[in-house]
Order: structure tokens, then C-alpha cells, then sequence
């Protein structure tokens, strides 16, 4: 098939874990003989000089400075009278319309797909004439509900307001598209709440399961480990959370315990619990290390949305996990079988305690955990339910169904 990816953003880096979709969706996709061109947005000047590490997957690629929005733009478009653009200089991005267009005009698309939700939702009269499908990775509202339920220092009028014009956006617009897909039952139901008529499909993220394979050892000592991309403020807060309040805890119960902080962007709040006992490490070039050094992965999120590629890949490598619920949302996890699921900070103390001390359920959960990944976690199967719906789509677009 010939597939148009329109994407908010560019595959690589893939510790933003919202690129991995592009990234190995494309990989899969072009591996099984179907041909990708795309168009995205960029941030920094950097992101060009990472073209070499996906350039093979796609027949043609264009990246194009992403526009700024700010609150009264939003608010303009929200009320005014083009919701949704109807031509390049109604657009937040007139060139991006354009290179839509000319993409467009250069030859014929079975599927054009869009990966965003506010970045590139504009772009839907451009592509109705094709089958479509818009990818909005994860319900922004809800991102929003589930931190203004969390201690905050911004001014909860600001948030509400936030979350009341989230709300509008994504009533609207996300309708008129061949279908929605996100990666969490969760953020389907909520906007579901929103927009009842949205065509939505739950399709979840994937683990490369050659790249995050365990050597089959249990490292001597109690490490524990939480990995992030602190650019996520979700992440700084579960990770001060673990730091300050649960491993100390653990520490008194397990003397010789240790903690690794693992991830994109630490700031200076989370680099100044660094110590001997306690690792912060900023980016690292591969992760798999420290998932072999530590005996128990902890993810202690309170907020955010969408799946938790963390977890994924913790259970590839085949750790044992203590998490809370909202870290398992989008995953068919069993508690007690594949990790243990615990809510409240005492309650992650005593389940990592007990898998500390527990050989032998710690290594059942372990193992129960990585035959999971392989039997529905993979990205061979993501791409294989994506090609699916390009083929649905498409057919129904043609009217051959």
C-alpha cells in the first residue's frame, strides 16, 4: 500500500516515548513491502541530523518547522469560523498544507495517516477525499483530569480552564475522520464521553522484543529502577516520589537497596537526590543495562495518559514490576501474576519488600511478564492491526465494502 504519514513530530528520538509509534510502525510497514512518504513537524535543529536513523524506512521524508500556538490563537480558532481549515492560509501552518497538497497531487495514497491531535487535526479537509485515520496517541483531557487530581503549584482556575478548552477541542476535533485511534481503553472512553460518535479503535504500543531480550540473570543486589523521560512532568513526580518517600523505606527494611534514575532531561530538583545510594543519570545511550542491574522495576505514576511504554519494556526484559494502576492503563495485566499492582506509596513499600525477599514469586512474575509481550505486545502484531485497518479503510473509502 502507499501510506501518507502525516506526524506532529519526527521518529527519533526514541526516548520520547510518543515517537516510537512513527519509528516502528514505519519499520514494520516498510519491512512487509509497503511504502511510507512523510511529512513532519520539527522543534529543534537537531531533529534533521537524525534523518540517517530512519531514512530507510520511508520513500520519502520532509520535516517542517512546527508554528507556534498560543492561548488566543487557540481561542480564535476554537470560536471563529474555520475549525477546520479549508485552505493553506486559514491553516496554523500554511506550509505544511501546502506540502500536504503537493504530496497529495504527486501520486495516488491507499491511507493517509495523521499522528498528533492539535498539531495535525487541521489538516483533515485536505485528506478527506482519501481513507484516513488520525492516531491522537492519547486523550489530552485526560492527561489533564488525572493531574488536576494530583498537588499542584499552578493556579487551579488556570488548570480548569485548560481542561474545559481541551475538552471543546477534542469534541470536535477529532469528528469527520475515517477513524481514531489510541493506544488505551482508557483514553477511548474518556472521548468517548466527549464525542459519543467518534469512530475510535484501541490499538496499544509494541515492544521490539529482539532489542529488550533479558540474559537470564538476577543481578546480585536489591536495585531498584524507574526510567522516564523527565521532560514529562508525570515522570519527575513519580520519580520524587520513589526517591524521597518509598525507597527510604525500602532502604530501612533492605539496608543494601539502591535506586537508579534513568532517563531524558533529569532537572535540578531530581539530580540533587543523586548519592551514593541513589543513581540519577540523565540520557544514556541504551537502557537494556539497567534493566539487567536492577532486581525490581518501580513505576509509582499518579498521572498522565495513554499506555506506558515503561512497562512494556520492563516486562520485555523480564522484570519484576511493582506498579500503580494508572501505570498498567492499556496493558491486560493480572496482579499477582504478571507484576503486582499497589496504590499508595506503604503499599509499594511492602509489595517491593516482599518481591525483594520472595526468590521465587519475584522470578514467576518475571517470566509470567515477558510471555505476555510476546503473545501481544510486539510491534510485528501493532503493524499487523494497523495494516488491517489501512485495508479496511481503504476498501470502505473504495466502496468494495
Amino acid at each position: 500500500m502507499d501510506v501518507l504519514l502525516i506526524s506532529r513530530c519526527p521518529p527519533f528520538p526514541l526516548y520520547f516515548g510518543d515517537r516510537l509509534i512513527p519509528y516502528h510502525l514505519a519499520r514494520q510497514l516498510s519491512a512487509r513491502h509497503h511504502h511510507i512518504d512523510l511529512v513532519a513537524f520539527y522543534t529543534k535543529p537537531e531533529d534533521a541530523a537524525d534523518i540517517p536513523r530512519y531514512e530507510r524506512f520511508f520513500r520519502h521524508i520532509q520535516l517542517i518547522r512546527e508554528p507556534s500556538r498560543g492561548v488566543l490563537r487557540y481561542l480564535w480558532r476554537l470560536y471563529g469560523e474555520h475549525f477546520f481549515p479549508g485552505k493553506a492560509r486559514e491553516a496554523w501552518s500554511g506550509e505544511m498544507w501546502q506540502t500536504v497538497q503537493e504530496r497529495i497531487f504527486s501520486g495516488r495514497y491507499d491511507v493517509i495517516q495523521l499522528f498528533g491531535g492539535i498539531q495535525v487535526y487541521e489538516y483533515r479537509e485536505a485528506v478527506k477525499a482519501y481513507a484516513n485515520l488520525i492516531v491522537p496517541y492519547e486523550s489530552y483531557s485526560l492527561y489533564l483530569e488525572h493531574e488536576l487530581a494530583q498537588p499542584t503549584r499552578r493556579v487551579p482556575f488556570v488548570r480548569r480552564a485548560e481542561l474545559s478548552m481541551t475538552r471543546r477541542y477534542e469534541k470536535r476535533m477529532f469528528s469527520g475522520f475515517d477513524q481514531v485511534v489510541v493506544v488505551a481503553q482508557a483514553d477511548a472512553d474518556a472521548l468517548h464521553q466527549i464525542n459519543s460518535a467518534l469512530p475510535i479503535s484501541v490499538i496499544p504500543n509494541g515492544v521490539d522484543t529482539d532489542y529488550f531480550t533479558p540474559n537470564g540473570q538476577e543481578p546480585d543486589e536489591p536495585a531498584l529502577l524507574f526510567i522516564g523521560n523527565y521532560d514529562y512532568a508525570p515522570n519527575v513526580e513519580a520519580a520524587l516520589q520513589l526517591a524521597r518517600h518509598i525507597f527510604p523505606a525500602v532502604k530501612l527494611r533492605v539496608p543494601q537497596a539502591r535506586l537508579m534514575l534513568v532517563g531524558n532531561a533529569p532537572p535540578p530538583v531530581l539530580q540533587a537526590l543523586a548519592s551514593a545510594d541513589i543513581d540519577v543519570t540523565g540520557t544514556v545511550p541504551d537502557v537494556r543495562p539497567y534493566y539487567e542491574q536492577a532486581l525490581i522495576f518501580v513505576s509509582p505514576l499518579q498521572s498522565g495518559a495513554g499506555i506506558k511504554n515503561k512497562i512494556l519494556e520492563a516486562m520485555a526484559m523480564q522484570k519484576a514490576i511493582v506498579a500503580t494502576p494508572l501505570s498498567c492503563d492499556g496493558i491486560d495485566l493480572e496482579n499477582e501474576k504478571h507484576l503486582l499492582i499497589v496504590d499508595t506509596s506503604e503499599a509499594i513499600v511492602k509489595a517491593i519488600v516482599r518481591l525483594i525477599k520472595d526468590g521465587a514469586l519475584r522470578q514467576r512474575i518475571a517470566l509470567a511478564s515477558r510471555q505476555l509481550i510476546e503473545s501481544r505486545y510486539t510491534w510485528q502484531r501493532v503493524a499487523t492491526q494497523y495494516e488491517t485497518l489501512y485495508r479496511t479503510l481503504a476498501d470502505r473509502k473504495a466502496g468494495r465494502i
